[in-house]
């Protein structure tokens, strides 16, 4: 039995954490033949965790230079909400020029991205953004990496940036990525320093990244998540009729104890509260996206009394199922 509980595990997770911060706010600085594929990785995994945590702690305005709108380099029209000069601050910038990027290095351009690093309080150069914030000196004596094409001249360009022939680079208020797949890992580094790590896996997950899976390498973050993630996995597929903690130790090949220590390192919470949050999320996509009724949901969520997980499912979100279904228009 616990044999095939664990042949039939799939890494995934449901993140419980919750938090009284407000929303980081984004601006994402658009230029003319921008790569969609880039702003889309970029974007969906900060909406993802919106959806997934059932509340905005992403909010993001699209800007150009000039408050026009913008089409990307493979056609599509974006309207932006303003110019860059009249937006508010916030948390991060992005930068996210793609081709042509050249062309908008002017001393206009310059300043408008020197005065817009006074109102945000990390500038993350995209693609080939990470040249734009060069050439306005804002990096300079930083680590820093761009697409990888133009690594050479990139170096010899700006030779008071430290270049790094990386995915990824952090350093301080700057952060740098390489392209449209390196958008996405950072998006997802995004997630977990500031929601934890099983939200960034959640989000992983539900976009079918590799980063998901088990054995891709370092990204799949502490060496202790492999556990986690299987344990978690057995969660996920045993809501009907819930295991036991004990019974999810023995199928990763840990003891209860060791279990809940990973848990509390890995995740800042214990199993059975995890747990609780996998089936009550199971819910309310099942109250969200189906017409099952709140005793069909109750049942294949492992709650043998509607009322119970009625009770335990406005604790966690605030609202009954029935509001909830209401408001998503199920």
């Amino acid at each position: 039995m616990i044999f095939a509980i664990m042949q039939y595990c799939m890494k995934t997770m449901r993140s419980w954490q919750k938090s009284d911060k407000k929303p980081q706010k984004i601006g994402i600085l658009l230029f003319e033949r921008f790569s969609n594929h880039c702003l889309a990785n970029g974007v969906e995994p900060l909406r993802a965790a919106n959806t997934l945590l059932g509340r905005d702690v992403y909010q993001w305005d699209f800007m150009s230079l000039d408050g026009a709108g913008v089409t990307s380099s493979s056609g599509l029209p974006v309207a932006v909400d303003c110019a860059l000069s009249n937006g508010d601050g916030g948390d991060f910038l992005f930068v996210l020029p793609s081709y042509r990027y050249q062309e908008f290095v002017t001393p206009k351009n310059m300043a408008a991205l020197r005065a817009a690093a006074q109102k945000y309080e990390t500038l993350v150069g995209m693609d080939a953004g990470s040249w734009l914030l060069a050439s306005a000196g804002l990096l300079d004596g930083r680590r820093a990496t761009i697409h990888w094409d133009e690594m050479d001249s990139f170096q010899e360009m700006f030779p008071g940036v430290d270049v790094r022939r990386s995915r990824m680079e952090f350093d301080r208020d700057r952060w740098s990525c390489g392209g449209a797949m390196t958008a996405f890992e950072m998006a997802l580094r995004m997630i977990g320093d500031t929601h934890g790590e099983a939200l960034r896996l959640e989000v992983a997950s539900l976009l079918m990244s590799l980063e998901s899976d088990a054995g891709h390498g370092a990204q799949v973050a502490r060496p202790t998540s492999r556990l986690v993630s299987a344990a978690l996995a057995c969660m996920r597929e045993n809501l009907e009729e819930p295991l036991s903690i004990p019974q999810i130790a023995q199928a990763v090949g840990l003891s209860g104890r060791k279990l809940e220590t990973l848990f509390r390192a890995d995740l800042g919470a214990g199993p059975q509260k995890v747990y609780r949050r996998i089936r009550l999320s199971a819910a309310r996509r099942f109250v969200e996206q189906t017409g099952l009724s709140v005793a069909e949901i109750s049942l294949r969520c492992g709650y043998a009394n509607p009322s119970a997980m009625t009770r335990a499912f406005r604790e966690e979100f605030g609202v009954s199922p029935r509001k909830m279904r209401i408001a998503a228009g199920a």
